[in-house]
């Protein structure tokens, strides 16, 4: 009995055996017969990778550029004292609107105004001093012009007495000497004169009077230096002055900001510049407000930053409203035409292979092709292709991993739009 069990089990596991490595040849010659048969599909033409198709047209080759930055009012300043001084008025308050010429803080003036009293009256005496000078050279030249004039008459009667002999020489001698002395003092005065016939000692009073002039000026400026007015129409928007505060020089006291015009700075590469010109019109999105505002762009800086080498770029809004203010958050978005009526491709059917770029063409019998492509520009979802391909031809744009030249291939055709990318 037991020896029946045991041929009974012995027997069950040679079947299974059998039966398994029955199962494995079985496994083994369907794959190879399979694997034939897909050869052979594919020697007789039959498609087995379907690969998403373009056909190459001319079209715009567009950039998304996105610039961001932060909107600028059209004049912000901070107003200071220039001296050192006590507050004795401030007539601004916070938000408060102002206009050219305002005055909006007074420090103390008292000190100014005495060295604005003490410099007139040292002007009017200079003033008076070269009026003096004047009145005091001109009855000098006058009593030197009449006593050179006296003594020169009475040298020409003495000498035409003298000639008749009619007095001695000595007295012909001393008339001339007094003629001479007269002429001496009259020449003095007369090369006193400058090129503008005005005498030395005048000129010099009348210097005198104009410093005292530019003192008086001086003064004058420093005291209306204390009253401090509005530079131009807008807003305080920045407060720190009281009345009876002590300040010093330099110190911010107010801010004044016009918001009349809003302005967006922003920095763009040497790479996307030339998508911008002076007059582009562009939409300038402002997150706070969750609202777009037209634009246009008033300024392209002549020169890059030499520190991170990016252009600077103003953008004015168009007509902004009340609730729109400096500082605040502003993206714009453009597409760029970088190419116009150019041959275009998707990105994806560019295959780079040891440093140069490869496209695969499908022929009319379906059929790839690889074949070596010059690239160019590039956009956001596609290339500017500027040699070897011609406009009508077919690329695949899929499954390029699974493509070599010769194999045939199931075509499913797609269409790219101006941006560049597939429909």
């Amino acid at each position: 009995m037991r020896q029946f069990i045991k041929g009974d089990k012995r027997g069950r596991f040679l079947l299974t055996t059998g039966a398994v490595i029955i199962l494995c040849l079985g496994l083994v010659l369907y794959f190879r017969v399979m694997h034939s048969s897909s050869a052979g599909r594919a020697g007789n033409g039959v498609a087995q990778t379907t690969v998403d198709v373009v056909t190459v047209g001319k079209t715009d080759l567009i950039k998304r550029i996105a610039l961001t930055g932060q909107t600028v009012p059209k004049a912000q300043v901070d107003i200071a004292a220039k001296y050192q001084g006590k507050l004795v008025a401030v007539n601004a308050e916070l938000g408060q609107s102002v206009v050219p010429g305002q005055v909006l803080i007074e420090q103390d003036t008292g000190d100014a105004e005495l060295a604005v009293a003490q410099n007139r009256a040292a002007y009017q005496q200079a003033m008076a001093d070269a009026v003096n000078s004047g009145v005091a050279y001109q009855a000098n030249y006058n009593k030197a012009k009449a006593d050179y004039d006296r003594t020169m008459a009475s040298y020409q009667r003495y000498k035409t007495l003298y000639e008749a002999g009619g007095i001695a020489k000595d007295t012909l001698e001393s008339a001339e000497q007094q003629m001479l002395d007269a002429k001496a003092s009259l020449d003095a005065l007369v090369n006193q004169m400058n090129a503008n016939s005005v005498p030395a000692t005048v000129e010099s009073a009348q210097a005198a009077a104009s410093k005292a002039k530019s003192s008086v000026s001086a003064a004058e400026k420093q005291r209306n230096d204390l009253l401090l007015r509005a530079p131009f129409s807008g807003i305080v928007g920045y407060r720190q002055a009281e009345v009876g505060a002590i300040v010093s020089a330099g110190q911010k006291l107010l801010t004044i900001v016009d918001n009349s015009k809003i302005y967006v700075d922003c920095q763009v590469s040497e790479r996307d510049l030339p998508a911008f010109t002076l007059g582009m019109p562009v939409n300038v999105s402002l997150e706070a407000l969750s609202k777009e505002v037209p634009g246009t762009i008033i300024y392209i800086s002549p020169a890059s930053d030499s520190t991170n080498l990016v252009f600077s770029l103003r953008i004015e809004l168009n007509n902004p409203t009340t609730d729109i203010r400096g500082g605040m958050f502003a993206r714009t978005i453009v597409n760029s035409v970088l190419r116009p009526q150019a041959l275009v491709l998707p990105k994806d059917a560019i295959v780079e292979k040891n440093g140069k770029s490869h496209v695969f063409i499908i022929d009319a019998q379906n059929k790839a092709e690889e074949r070596d492509v010059t690239v160019g520009a590039s956009g956001d979802a596609d290339v500017e292709i500027i040699a070897g391909l011609n406009e009508g031809e077919r690329v695949a744009v899929s499954n390029l991993s699974r493509l070599r030249s010769g194999l045939q291939i199931e075509a499913n055709p797609v269409t790219i739009d101006n941006r560049g990318g597939q429909s």
